[in-house]
Parts: C-alpha cells; structure tokens; sequence
C-alpha cells in the first residue's frame, strides 16, 4: 500500500471516530438533560397523576373542606454534584430545613428524598434560584378548611399525605380518597353552617362568661336526627392540627362521658309513664330525705311537701324521681329502658370519637336509685340529645347522623327502628319540658315568642379516682326543644366546671349557666330555620291542662303556686 493510500485510511478512520464521539456525546448529552428535566418538572405534571380527595360541604352547599395545589421539593442524591453543599444551600433558603438532617438523607442513597414539603411561591422561586442539579419539583394536595375552627370536631383533620386522621376526615376517608375514580362526588353533610356559627358563638360566650374548662353543644333535627351543630370547646384550627393540644382535639360532644345529673329525669320520668305503674296524675312524699341502706338522698332547695308528679319534674326533685322509679319497677323495668334507648352502648355515628357508656355492673337499689337522677351512670351528651329525640319526638329509636338523609331511606329506617315509648307518653313529657321553662328550674330557657321545652341538669364532676367527687366541681347542662307542642330541633348545652357570676348570684347550675346558652341558640336559629313563631291556642291550650293551688313549703313555711296535671293526654 502507498504511502497516500495509507494516510487516505487513516483520514477516513480519524473521521469515523469523531463521528461516533459526537454521536455518543448527543446521547449523553440528551439522557442528562432528560434527567434534569424529570428532577426539575413536578412529578404530578409529567406522570399525568391526579391526586383528589373529595370536598365537604354543609346541607346547603356551602364549602367546609377542599383541597389546594402544592408543591415539594425533592432531591435524587445520584444526580447531585455535592450533596453536602447541596444541603447547606436548600437549608438556607428553606424555612426549617436543617443541612445535617437533609445530608443525610442524601447519603443514604436511592434515586429519591424528600427536600420540604409544601413549600411557598417565594421558597420555590428560591430553590430554582440556586439551580441544583438533581433538585426538582413534586406535585401534591394540600387540605384547606376556609371556616377554621367553627367546625372543627366535626371535619377533624388530615396528615400530610391527605391521610383522614380525625373526625369526617377519617371516618369516612375511603368515601373521601379520590383513588381511581375521579369523578367521586363531594360529600353533603348534615350540618348547618348557620347553626353551626351560631351555636359556636353562643357556647364560647357561656365559656367566656361563666369561666368554664370547656363545653358541648348540639343541635339536632328531631324528625330526622341530622345533628345540624356540633360543638367541642376548647377547640382548634384543623388547617393547623400540628400546633393544637390533646385537650383542644378532645371531642367533648361524641368522645366524652359525664353523669348528667338532673337531665336524666327526662328518661327516667319517661320511664315511669311508659310503665303504666305511674301516672301524670300521681303524688310523691319529698317531705324529708330518702335514706337507702348508709345512703341518703336530698333535694337541691327542696320543698320540702308532697309533690305531684309535674311539680317532681319541673322543681327536679330527686326524692320524688326516685319513688317514682321505684314506683315504676326499679332496676327491672329501668335496666331494660335504658338498654333500649341505647344508653348502655356505643354510639354509632361517622366520626371514630366515640366512647362506649360507663355503667355499674352491679346494680341494688342505690344504683337505681342514683341512675334515676343521672347519677352513676356516665353517657355522651350525643347519646342523650339522641335519647330526647326518641322520647319526645316520634318515640323511635334511630341514630344520629352527619349526612344528609335521603326522605325515602329515612322512611325505611323509622319503619325498622324500635319503638321506645307510647304516643301518650311522648305526650305528658312535651308538657312537663313546657313545664319546666314556665314555671320550674328551666326559666332561663325560654325564648319570647316560641315554645321551648327543657329540662336543667347539675351534677357534681366524678373525679375518676376512688374519691368519687369533686364538690367544688359540677357539670351544668340544659336541654331544649322547640316547638313545645310539636317539637322539631333539640338543642343540648353541657358546661364543664363553671362558676356563677353576680348575675346568677354566685348559682352555677344548669338553669342559670347552660340555660341561657341554648335560650341563645334558638331564639337565632329558629328564624334560620323557619320555626314558626308560638300560636297563642297552642300555649293557652297548655296552660289549660295546667292546675294551680296555693301550699306551704316546707322548707321556707312561706305559701307558694303548687300545680298539678289537669285532664291531659289520656
């Protein structure tokens, strides 16, 4: 071969390396921009992932909970030029990123890490600022709450991975999750947002002006049991759960049990009357206190005199409620009631915070006699607004609920529900609530221009030790329906240790601390709700059944209004 036939070969070999080199340099060179490009591009974007959780709204469409876009910064350490200055640089720009933490994350190892979630506009534009290779960008869902606080223990709250971890969220979060199905229609609930904010303003009042340790309230439709309001106080922001205390994030409402002290009277009486042994009509010695076995049961102010069977109910005598528990077969016709009201067991109900009640397993004569008037027996105050509904409403045990009921799956559950007291009994105890506002310990309950019915509890607090109670600490609590004669809404109100100011003259009882809260709630509400106002045939129509006497009070020896039961509702 020549020597130019030589130097030709050479030329041609030289030009199909430099071919092959540029070539090979252009993959490498696309491969890594590729790669830059999957570090820099959110990853929602680019794999076309469309994470949703449905939204929550109240009954009327308005927005409770939804669901923002966000972004986070992720790192592939195998990418990254030097982790370690990598670190230092994002630890500079990103609130709360520590370089010690995030470097060592970066050592160790995999295509993946976690830089700082859900991070701001002005973080981000930082980031991309500094251009870190191996640093980019992930889509992903933040959960937002534009009420904050006024619904909190009902919508709970979710984790960082949009995981439910209290309340709705998680109760029913598999409802929620979007998942595969996309098109998920967003959950309606029950609840009011009216009456919600109502509620929420007047229970915060009472706690603010009594200075108690916290409260419950509920508002619930008796016709339906959709708890239209449900408020836990202390409470807290769920756009912020991470910063709330155990004590803020405790469900008082669903989670909590108390002994109710005269408030149970509804069921007790309730009790009685449905039994047939006693009657509206009846009388019960309260002239001195009641001894069973070493223990002895008085009266709060007592009369001290005989008194008829609404007088027992509207002055809340415990003597009398306990003769005419007695009267009524005691434990065994008492046991069987409250079994079937649901008042020895768990709730059922859509959110996980709920407590199963506390009863005595033994139960002589002192338990019943105690139990009768709400006493060593230990139940939610949603157990007993459902307890209520039954008794004064359509006498059908049926569960409280969050979601809205569709008319004809309500209808279907009225039809299977159990049947707890008679049309006659429903009766007597809408007059003896009536009662009670008019003329006995549930004055401060009323609200000019309807018809409210109530009953008024106080209860020394259980201690939870063997010291049994704190006499320098009481439960005060009000029931109220409305309207009387018919009665459509329930509204609870439970105030944990609080005290009496001037205004009630030092008293921290039901009647004149949790009263006024639940005189508050209705008399907003029921515009809200297109309550009627009172029809005056109808109050005069209760009046009439009525009987008013003059007698001596045993305790003062001053005359007073005794009343008694006219011809009712037999």
């Amino acid at each position: 071969m020549t020597g130019i036939g030589a130097g030709r070969l050479r030329l041609l070999a030289l030009c199909f390396v430099l071919a092959f080199t540029s070539i090979g340099l252009r993959l490498v060179d696309m491969a890594t921009a590729g790669q830059r490009s999957a570090a820099t591009t959110p990853r929602g974007v680019e794999e076309g992932i469309e994470l949703r959780r449905a939204a929550i709204h109240d009954r009327n469409g308005e927005l409770l909970a939804s669901n923002i876009v966000t972004l986070s910064v992720i790192g592939d350490p195998l990418l990254m030029n030097d982790p370690e200055a990598a670190a230092i640089a994002l630890a500079r720009v990103l609130d709360g990123v520590n370089a010690a933490e995030l470097n060592a994350r970066f050592a160790r190892g995999g295509r993946f890490a976690w830089v700082k979630r859900q991070i701001s506009p002005a973080e981000q534009a930082a980031v991309l600022e500094l251009g870190l290779p191996g640093i980019g960008f992930e889509l992903g869902e933040r959960r937002v709450y534009p009420r904050g606080r006024e619904a909190a223990h009902v919508l709970g709250f979710v984790g960082i991975d949009n995981q439910g971890l209290a309340g709705i969220e998680y109760g029913l979060d598999e409802e929620l999750r979007g998942g595969a199905a996309l098109d998920k229609p967003d959950l309606a609930l029950s609840l009011d947002r009216r009456i919600q904010r109502i509620a929420h303003a007047a229970t915060e009042a009472g706690v603010d002006r009594f200075a108690a340790q916290g409260a419950c309230t509920i508002v619930l439709d008796i016709l339906t049991r959709e708890l239209l309001a449900l408020v836990s106080l202390p409470d807290y922001d769920p756009n912020h759960a991470e910063r709330a205390s155990s004590e803020a994030r405790r469900n008082r409402c669903t989670a909590d049990v108390y002994e109710l002290g005269s408030l149970f009277k509804v069921v007790s009486t309730g009790m009685a009357l449905e039994s047939g042994d006693v009657s509206i009509y009846d009388r019960f010695d309260a002239t001195e206190s009641l001894r069973i076995g070493r223990h002895q049961i008085r009266d709060f102010r007592g009369h001290q005199r005989w008194l008829s069977l609404p007088e027992v109910f509207a002055f809340s005598s415990n003597i009398g409620t306990v003769k005419m528990t007695f009267a009524a077969g005691g434990s065994e016709a008492q046991k069987p009631f409250l079994d079937t009201l649901g008042l020895f067991s768990r709730p059922i109900l859509e959110v996980p915070e709920t407590t199963r009640p506390l009863v005595q397993e033994r139960w002589p004569d002192i338990v019943s006699a105690t139990v009768s008037y709400g006493h060593g027996i230990s139940v939610s105050p949603l157990q007993f607004t459902e307890a209520v509904a039954s008794l004064v409403g359509d006498g059908k045990r049926l569960p409280a609920t969050f979601l809205r009921r569709d008319p004809d799956d309500l209808r279907a559950l009225l039809d299977e529900a159990p049947t707890v007291v008679s049309e006659r009994t429903i009766k007597d105890l809408r007059w003896l609530m009536w009662l009670t506002v008019e003329r006995g310990t549930g004055a401060n309950g009323g609200v000019r221009g309807y018809l409210v019915g109530g009953k008024t509890g106080t209860a020394d607090k259980a201690t939870g030790n063997r010291r049994g109670y704190d006499g320098r600490a009481v439960i005060s609590s009000f029931v109220g329906v409305f309207p009387a004669d018919a009665p459509r809404y329930a509204v609870l109100s439970v105030l944990d240790e609080p005290k009496g100011d001037a205004d009630t003259w030092g008293f921290r009882t039901g009647g004149w601390t949790a009263a006024p809260v639940v005189s508050r709630i209705i008399a907003q509400a029921g515009p809200v709700l297109g309550v009627p106002k009172k029809a005056p045939e109808i109050e005069a129509a209760f009046a009439d059944k009525l009987q008013v006497m003059p007698v001596m009070n045993g305790r003062t020896r001053r005359m007073e209004d005794g009343f008694a039961a006219a011809s009712l509702t037999r």
